[in-house]
């Protein structure tokens, strides 16, 4: 999430729905918590102490006072249970800055979106009464419903949504990416996801992850065994191999093989699949009928009523 705050485009910024400041003069503010719960039931965000907004959007620095003090007073609050349900925060996600051309120093808060399983996020001990969503600039609480739904989706994170942190978004293979993007657009024209680009599209259908290391986009398990190139799957899978054979008669061991392993094509699952269908299609005899055959019919049906 470096992306959402650098101190250096400290002048650049406003408030937005990944983006909030407080000045924090008092101490810690009891609204800071309703937007933790919010960043976090949402798509994560950036809380930053010690800056004010004035009435045009623009940001200021108050500063902070005792910024250690206020670190430690954070930190003993999140592990509190009774305030907070969940820590979603590792040590390097609270961060200290001085403001170019200011002596200020103010204080940032890295907030990820919770995993599924982790949600609802809530405060003060209110499973109902304490769980925000983010919306644009403001916190705002969430229906029962809303809390419900995200209770029923609670379910343990499968092996296939797991963000391989050591993989590149580079070492997926395009040309599989390209035809599944063509097959998609094929069958749901117009789609809105058609707009986004290629790794903003692997991201929502579940194929790349944020990684919580460094915080950025790396291919899941699920985009690595779809997409991936057969030499880097097995280095997270060893055991991955698809083997597809043609075995006509008991005497002929096979006619045709597909092997992942060969080198001659990707050997993901994508590619897989599409290869054997049109070995396993090419051969299924489909009948033929025409306009004209259906039309001569139907009279035909008709007069025999008569």
């Amino acid at each position: 999430m470096e992306e959402l705050f650098n101190p250096a485009d400290f002048d650049s910024y406003k408030e937005d729905n990944r983006r909030e400041v407080k000045k924090a003069e008092g101490g810690l503010p009891n609204s800071l918590w309703d937007t933790y719960s919010a960043f976090a039931n949402c798509y994560g965000g950036v809380i930053i102490l010690g800056v004010k907004e004035d009435k045009n959007g623009n940001w200021h620095t108050t500063g902070l006072k005792n910024a250690a003090k206020l670190k430690k007073i954070f930190w003993d609050t999140l592990n509190n249970r009774k305030k907070v349900s969940v820590n979603l925060l590792k040590d390097d996600d609270v961060e200290t800055f001085s403001v170019p051309c200011s002596d200020d120093v103010i204080m940032v808060i890295w907030v990820p979106s919770a995993k599924r399983e982790q949600k609802p996020v809530y405060v003060n001990d209110d499973l109902f009464g304490g769980t925000f969503r983010r919306n644009w600039e403001g916190d705002y609480h969430c229906t029962r419903l809303k809390v419900k739904t995200m209770l029923r989706d609670q379910a343990e994170e499968t092996m296939d949504m797991e963000v391989l942190d050591e993989a590149e978004m580079e070492d997926l293979n395009q040309d599989s990416i390209r035809g599944y993007r063509n097959s998609h657009k094929s069958f749901k024209p117009g789609h809105p996801f058609e707009r986004l680009d290629d790794p903003e599209y692997l991201r929502v259908i579940g194929a790349a992850g944020f990684s919580k290391e460094d915080k950025r986009l790396h291919p899941t398990a699920a985009g690595m065994l779809m997409f991936g190139n057969e030499y880097d799957i097995v280095r997270y899978f060893p055991e991955y191999f698809l083997d597809y054979r043609e075995n006509p008669d008991t005497i002929i061991r096979w006619t045709d093989r597909l092997q992942s392993s060969s080198g001659e094509w990707s050997g993901n699952l994508f590619d897989f699949y599409f290869r054997v269908y049109g070995k396993i299609v090419k051969d299924i005899k489909v009948p033929f009928k025409n306009s004209a055959d259906i039309e001569i019919h139907q009279k035909t049906s008709d007069k025999n009523k008569r």
